[in-house]
């Protein structure tokens, strides 16, 4: 649990103390690309001075905690794990980081990424990959890995990710801690190095629930910066005690999922029903073009956040050129990792002429479909319950230069990103060889505040 700093609760020893477990793990499991020793522990001081004068402090006084690399702050280099990213240090603060910071939390590292955070594994980093918190030979899981793993072994009580299609969900699942992808638009983006502008979310890794939703309640709500934000809906939603109707989409009840996540399903549907909670079977077809769907709208929107990065105004710039052209291509050839490149190949040839009404506008039709289908599932449920991704934490190496296969590993998260739903990933116990196991909790829009809720009745009940 989150605990702030007191008269009694030094916010000195919290942040030496994740620095000190910060630099143990960072050898064995590559979690940050950048530690924040300097100026964490001046922060700290800063704050137990306040407390002992007496002066109010934030609900995160001195909280430790892990920020992705992808987002601005004049706290080290922001590169989002790219190399054309490197050297570059942010003029400005992301919003959500400035309430975070605001509410007292002391950020002690910047954590490891899949480059620009294209990929399902983070071993598409410039700075190489980050290993799983339980085995150091597997996926710390992606594209926000080395937030998950911060969490996962306690370094710090949470960390920022950023969800496009499963990136807090699917790493939360593979390291056995909380992640929470809200709905679109309920945390600013603005400061946030973009993926793709229309699915892109700002979310958290925790040890609970309650976490969740102090770090909701911290950095949810509107920001002229951001027009895509929502009003300021969320608070914390009052106990619900009366039974809920649990949704089960059975077209993902099918022999790709590995058996173990499927056992870890059916466990928790047989522990909601003895509590008195009702199984809906759902049938949601249209979630079968999610993935190709995904795979065409984020790469055009890649394409485009990406094309600012050409060496001539900040980052990394190549000494290969003779010419501005030369520039541009070498700087990109040089700065981009092999899938940043496939993305922005993809996305400009969906967005050709020619090619734009055969892919992109079936996609975006697709997309409605999708989440028309969301909405009719829930009239007849309050939340769906399904796996976060079909298989356990993989190999390091194992899908890396096999896109496709890696890709798949999104099939079961992308669909959320799409119809802009929210979803918070639950551990669900392990594997026969201590590997994490982890299940997906889907609501409404705006229904985050009453998915922790529900959340947190299911961790008691465990």
């Amino acid at each position: 649990m989150i605990q702030a700093a007191s008269k009694t609760h030094s916010a000195v020893q919290m942040v030496r103390t994740a620095l000190e477990r910060a630099h143990h793990y960072q050898d064995t499991h590559h979690i940050f690309t950048f530690i924040n020793d300097e100026a964490a522990l001046a922060k700290a001081a800063a704050i137990d001075q306040r407390i002992q004068r007496g002066e109010t402090v934030g609900p995160l006084a001195g909280v430790p905690y892990a920020l992705k690399d992808n987002f601005l702050s004049p706290e080290g280099e922001t590169t989002a794990s790219a190399h054309i990213l490197e050297g570059f240090t942010s003029p400005v603060t992301a919003t959500a980081v400035q309430k975070l910071e605001d509410a007292g939390a002391i950020m002690i590292g910047r954590t490891n990424l899949d480059a620009f955070a294209h990929g399902s594994s983070t071993e598409n980093s410039y700075f190489g990959p980050t290993k799983n918190s339980r085995d150091p030979e597997r996926v710390a899981g992606g594209s926000s890995g080395g937030s998950a793993v911060a969490v996962a072994l306690g370094i710090v009580p949470f960390a920022t990710g950023t969800d496009t299609g499963g990136s807090i969900r699917q790493p939360a699942s593979f390291n056995g801690v909380y992640g929470l992808k809200p709905t679109y638009g309920t945390i600013s983006r603005y400061g946030v190095v973009a993926m793709a502008s229309s699915t892109d979310c700002i979310g958290f890794f925790a040890q609970s629930p309650e976490d969740l939703d102090l770090l909701m309640r911290v950095t949810a709500g509107q920001d002229p910066y951001d027009l895509t934000t929502l009003p300021d809906y969320y608070q914390t939603a009052p106990a619900e005690t009366a039974p809920r109707r649990i949704g089960v989409i059975k077209d993902f009840d099918n022999e790709a999922v590995d058996p173990e996540i499927r056992a870890a399903l059916q466990h928790k549907l047989d522990l909601l029903r003895q509590q008195g909670h009702q199984i809906i079977e759902l049938s949601m077809p249209s979630l079968k073009y999610a993935l190709a769907a995904y795979y065409i709208i984020v790469p055009a929107e890649v394409a485009s956040n990406l094309s600012r990065h050409d060496g001539v105004r900040y980052g990394f710039r190549s000494t290969k050129s003779q010419h501005l052209a030369e520039l541009y291509q070498n700087t990109r050839d040089e700065g981009f990792m092999p899938e940043n490149k496939r993305r922005i190949m993809i996305g400009n040839f969906v967005l050709s002429s020619g090619y734009y009404d055969a892919y992109y506008l079936k996609a975006a039709k697709a997309r409605t479909l999708i989440i028309q289908e969301y909405e009719k599932a829930f009239k007849q449920c309050d939340f769906i319950l399904t796996p976060v991704s079909p298989n356990p934490a993989f190999k390091l190496g194992e899908k890396v230069n096999d896109p496709v296969a890696m890709y798949l590993e999104d099939v079961m998260s992308v669909p959320l990103n799409l119809a802009g739903v929210p979803g918070l990933a639950i551990p669900a116990g392990e594997t026969k060889s201590g590997l994490a196991l982890g299940l997906q909790l889907v609501g409404p829009r705006r229904s985050d505040a009453a998915l922790l809720q529900f959340a947190k009745t299911l961790e008691e009940s465990h």
